[in-house]
């Protein structure tokens, strides 16, 4: 077991096996010593918990819990790009969609669930840039999809 799988035990959560991709891309791409994720919808066992608008059939408690499962996808994705997870020294980015109803103004807070439990994993490490961006419609009628940049040794 790694340390970060250690870490996460700690936390009660296990990263999954990486997602098929649903089109025409890879779940990760490495570049230098970065490791870019394609967007990641919150599957668990390659279903979406719920479907619809945050502000309207999903509520935003819910889909800050779905940002934290869109970082667990993203850390699958990470390790099937590097191998490990150790490898990882530095969380860089992280750009959150939220498809939102149109009065919904609570972006930020539905993709604080991704940055506090990358906090949580990585301490310090875990700080990042961050956009938190509402939109219209998501792949699936996904509430919420992630993307990730990670650095990595």
């Amino acid at each position: 077991m790694s340390q970060l799988d250690d870490r996460l035990a700690e936390l009660g959560l296990t990263v999954p096996d990486s997602s098929k991709p649903l089109a025409a891309y890879v779940p990760a791409m490495v570049t230098g010593n970065l490791v870019y994720t394609s967007g990641q919808l919150p599957l668990v066992e390659g279903k979406l918990p719920a479907t619809g608008k945050v502000g309207a059939e999903v509520d935003a408690e819910a889909a800050h819990q779905y940002a934290k499962t869109c970082v667990l996808n993203g850390l699958a994705a990470a390790r099937g790009a590097i191998g490990s997870l150790d490898r990882i020294t530095r969380v860089v980015k992280v750009v959150g969609f939220v498809a939102s109803d149109p009065s919904f103004t609570g972006q930020p807070g539905v993709i604080n669930g991704a940055s506090e439990l990358l906090g949580e994993i990585f301490g310090e490490l875990g700080a990042h840039a961050r956009s938190a961006v509402g939109v219209a419609v998501l792949p699936l009628d996904a509430p919420v999809e992630i993307e990730f940049v990670f650095e990595f040794a």
